[in-house]
Order: C-alpha cells, then structure tokens, then sequence
C-alpha cells in the first residue's frame, strides 16, 4: 500500500481550517487538521512544500516510523508550525489505519473506557450579571461543566475572551479586520481584586455540583499566581488554568506550595518535553495538549499515557482553532484514555460546518458520543470547501496601562 498523493486546503465557515487530505493506491484516503490560529498559511506551506513531497511512496501504514521520518529527520525540531504539519500527516494515517480496520479510532487505542466524555462550555459576559446569564444559558442545555470570563470593572478595554458590551455573542478572540493586532489593556491589581469575590458568587449561584472552570490566560506572575490560586481555593475550582506562564516551568512549584488549587496548563506546548517535568513532579493537575499542535495522535498517546503515571488527567485544548477533524481525534482519544478528565469544546456544528465536515458524532447534554464509523469518523466535502478562501485575522496583544507589552 502507497501514498499516491495529498492535497492542503486552506478555508472553512469563520475560521482558515488547514484540512489534509492523504490518498492512497487502494482508494483510501485520510484527513488531518493543520490549523494553526491566525498562522495557518505556515503550516499549509510547510505541508505542500517540504513535506508531501517526501510522503509521496510511502507505506501509510507505517505511521510510527513516518512521524519518526519527520520529527527526528528535521535538525531544527518541534515548534507550532512542523509540530501542526505533522500533527496533520499523523491524524490522516491513523484515519486510514482505522479505515482499513473497518474500526473506529478507540478500538484501535484499546477500547472504550466510558460511554460519553463530559466536555465544558465558555460562558463569558461584560460584567458579572451577564456573565451570570451566559452560565445560566449554558446549564440550561444541559452543560455540567462551564468555563467563565468576566468583564473587570475599571479595566480600561475588555480582557481575555470577555465581550466589550453586554450580550454580545461570538468570537472575542481572533479579528478577521486584518494581520495588525488590536490591544487590550490589561491591569493585575483590578483582576486580582475583582475575581476571587466574582467566583465565589457564582459558586453561591450555581451550587456546588456546576464544575467551574477559569482561564487567567498567562496574565500573572508567579507570586501573583499563587496568591491568586489561595485566594479561590474554597471556591473549589475544577481547574484554574494558565496562571503564569510556564515557560517557567519551576514556577509551578510556587503555586504548589501554597494552594492545592487544580492547575491545568499546556495549549501552547508542542511536545512531551516541554511537559515532562510538569507532569512527572505532579505541578499540574490537567494537561491540555492538542492533537493538532503536540504533533498528532502518535504523540499525543504518549503524553497521555505519561500523564497517567502522575496522577495528571487530560484536559485537551478545544477553541475554535481545532477543525472537527481535530476534536474528533481527541474525542476518540477521551472514550480511550483511563486518566480523561475533562474536554473543551466550543460548537462548530453549524450547518456550514457540518456541510464541509459531515460526521456522526453528537454532543448532547454536556457529553460527547464517539461515532462508531471507521477511522477518526469525519469526513471532507471538497465541493463545499472551495466556497471558501483564506481570510487574513489576529490575536490581541497585551500591554499594561504604561505601555508596556504584557503576556498573551
């Protein structure tokens, strides 16, 4: 069996989906999710330059060694960019694997270890009222877990994933205006004072039984986080995530040593060794790695499984940068995985994307159902796909009242 030819599509309905698609001279074919937010043309080229070429003749069942051809072949090595490229070319050849197989993802990991896997919601508002009635919304569906973002009074623009006016819905993150940034204006001692009493409101509110989730968004130091995980641990967070930026990884160890609060970190790593330490002196409670970014399933199932020796859950990066391809990988991966603790999940079944990624998985009542057909379970409409072109957006940045650039 050969790879005969692969393809990169670039487009999607409010979002630049990098798709690939691995043919094969048996008529199978495999799709992978290269979407890197607000860089997806790098990965695309790095796709149909560097790396398609080299894929062209071989064995797709030799994934292992595949993902070893292009990882350890490389002198320069991991990075968001290759570590997405590769990410693709891996998910489409397990795809193919399950898809000679005749079985889904999950019975090749192993099988089922659960029926559903709980996943959380985004509730977000301009103030706390609205932010109230987004939680409500989303408790009303059926959600057992939700994560929340509010608006701080005084902050002199809208943080992190927070609307600038009340009942605004959408995305508050990527702005499709243009490649130059807006920037938010972001101020720790308002957040530090306003937060810990916001959550324990909605802790108050919601009762115990919601699972409450917040995201600082790497915006704290590390003596600022700690203080901050003490402050909210009798609110009983399910996780506190990205507290500080853990390029400083021996931060972690501050945090530890002052709150048992849960700490879930890991979107922006690429690989197992920008995790390994975290996870092997138990710093961290959830690990959330992406499929698309930590280089595929192949190396996603290692941290995973190094993970499981500590006591460390999985907790995989959900926004709206991850196309169905992706989140159905990483859905396989939660009915699998013994230690999953929780998924984020933002819908993406609208009908336009539900047209250019057909599947039978369904999300109902805050859980996610794996679809039992063959290899990852999404399929690739071509036709619906060249409706839709690249479309340049951005990230924020950050700076402090001063002026000064802040962490993102």
């Amino acid at each position: 069996m050969k790879i005969t030819d692969a393809k990169v599509f670039v487009g999607g309905p409010g979002k630049n989906y990098v798709t690939l698609k691995i043919m094969t001279d048996q008529g199978i074919y495999g799709l992978g999710d290269a979407t890197l937010n607000n860089r997806e043309t790098l990965p695309a080229a790095y796709l149909q330059d560097y790396l398609i070429p080299n894929l062209i003749g071989m064995d797709p069942r030799n994934s292992e060694d595949i993902w070893q051809f292009f990882y350890r072949g490389a002198y320069f090595r991991k990075g968001p960019i290759a570590m997405a490229a590769f990410g693709a070319i891996d998910t489409a050849l397990w795809d193919i694997k399950g898809k000679l197989a005749n079985m889904p993802l999950y019975q090749l990991f192993g099988g089922k270890s659960r029926d559903g896997a709980i996943v959380y919601a985004h509730a977000t508002g301009a103030d706390l009222p609205d932010l109230m009635e987004s939680i409500a919304s989303y408790v009303a569906q059926g959600y057992k877990a939700v994560r929340v973002q509010c608006g701080i009074p005084g902050m002199p623009t809208a943080s992190y994933a927070v609307p600038d006016k009340k009942g605004t819905e959408g995305d508050f993150i990527t702005d499709f205006s243009g490649i130059i940034p807006k920037t938010e204006i972001w101020d720790t001692d308002r957040y530090m004072r306003f937060m810990p009493g916001a959550l324990a409101d909605i802790r108050d509110r919601f009762g115990p039984d919601l699972k409450v989730l917040h995201d600082v968004h790497h915006r704290l130091l590390p003596r600022e986080a700690a203080a901050f995980a003490k402050a909210v641990e009798p609110i009983g967070l399910y996780w506190l995530e990205d507290p500080t930026p853990a390029e400083d990884q021996a931060a972690l160890r501050l945090i530890r040593q002052h709150s048992t609060t849960p700490i879930a970190i890991g979107e922006v790593f690429n690989s197992i060794w920008e995790c390994n330490k975290l996870i092997q002196e138990e710093l961290i409670d959830f690990i959330r790695v992406a499929v698309t970014y930590a280089g595929g399933i192949t190396h996603v199932k290692r941290i995973i499984d190094l993970a499981g020796m500590h006591n460390v859950r999985t907790g995989f990066h959900g926004a709206p940068s991850h196309s169905p391809i992706s989140m159905a990988a990483q859905h396989h991966l939660n009915a699998w995985a013994p230690n999953f603790g929780i998924q984020e999940y933002l819908v993406l079944g609208t009908p336009a994307c539900d047209a250019l990624f057909p599947s039978d998985h369904v999300m109902r009542d805050g859980m996610v159902y794996v679809s039992d057909a063959p290899g990852h379970g999404v399929d690739f409409d071509e036709r619906e796909a060249a409706r839709y072109e690249y479309k340049p957006g951005s990230h924020p940045v950050v700076r402090l009242e001063d002026g000064t650039l802040w962490n993102y």
